[in-house]
C-alpha cells in the first residue's frame, strides 16, 4: 500500500477500533495449488479483532468446508486482510481556496486497515462454537430481541459447524492509511468538516469527524 507519512495512521487502539467496526475483511491468499502459476484469490470473511498477542493481536474468522483455501494455501506463506473504513467523494467546491485560484481537483477520502500474517487453520468444533457465537453476539447486541446461536436446535448447529473451517491469523505487520484531506490548507480543512457533515451521510459524517480530530491545535467542533 502507498502510503505517505501525512496518512500514516500508527496507532494499534485505532486501528484496531476501525478493524472491529468494519469486521468484513477481505482475506488475500496465494493459491499454489498449481505449480509455478500463483493465482491470488480474495476472499470476503467477518473477522473477529483481538489485543492479543502483542504487539499487534490476532484476527479469527472462518470459511467454508467447501473452499479449497484451507487445502491448497501454504501454511508459511503471508496472508493481507483488508478492513475498509468508510469512505466518500470529496468535491472541489468544499475548499474555500476553489474561490481564489481555481487550481483544485477531486479526490476520495478514505480510511483502511491492512493486517498480515499466516493463517492456521481449526477444525475443533468447540472452538468454532465458541467463535460463532461470539461473533454473533456482537453483531445482536444492535438489536432489541437479540438472537443467540443456541436459539437454533443443537443438531442443526453441530450441522452447521461441519460445514466450515477456521482460521486463526497472528498478526505480524499492520498498518493504517487515513487519508482525510488532512494534507489541505487550514481553510480547506474547515470547509471539508463543514461540507461533509452538512450531507448528513454517515460515511461523510465519519470522514469529517476523523479530519476534525487530526487537527493540530484543537478538534473542530461539530
Amino acid at each position: 500500500m502507498y502510503l505517505p507519512s501525512s496518512f500514516q495512521e500508527a496507532r494499534i487502539d485505532v486501528l484496531h477500533a476501525l478493524m472491529r467496526a468494519n469486521p468484513l475483511a477481505t482475506l488475500v491468499t496465494v493459491n499454489g495449488s498449481v505449480p509455478d502459476v500463483p493465482e491470488l484469490v480474495a476472499d470476503h470473511v467477518p473477522l473477529q479483532t483481538l489485543a492479543t498477542p502483542a504487539p499487534f493481536g490476532s484476527l479469527r474468522g472462518h470459511i467454508a468446508r467447501a473452499n479449497p483455501l484451507w487445502r491448497v494455501h501454504d501454511p508459511g506463506r503471508e496472508v493481507l486482510c483488508v478492513f475498509q473504513g468508510p469512505q466518500v467523494y470529496i468535491s472541489p467546491s468544499l475548499y474555500p481556496s476553489k474561490q481564489e485560484s481555481g487550481k483544485v481537483v477531486p479526490t476520495w477520502d478514505y480510511a483502511v486497515v491492512h493486517a498480515h500474517g499466516t493463517l492456521r487453520f481449526i477444525h475443533d468444533a468447540a472452538w468454532l462454537l465458541a467463535l460463532v457465537t461470539e461473533l454473533t453476539d456482537v453483531q445482536e447486541s444492535r438489536r432489541s430481541t437479540p438472537w443467540k446461536v443456541d436459539d437454533a436446535p443443537p443438531s442443526y448447529v453441530s450441522g452447521m459447524l461441519a460445514a466450515i473451517v477456521g482460521f486463526e491469523l497472528t498478526i505480524t505487520r499492520l498498518s493504517g492509511k487515513w487519508k482525510v484531506s488532512q494534507n489541505r490548507a487550514a481553510a480547506d480543512r474547515r470547509g471539508v468538516v463543514d461540507g461533509l457533515r452538512a450531507t448528513g451521510d454517515p460515511q461523510s459524517r465519519d470522514i469529517a469527524d476523523m479530519l476534525a480530530a487530526r487537527e493540530p491545535d484543537a478538534p473542530i467542533a461539530g
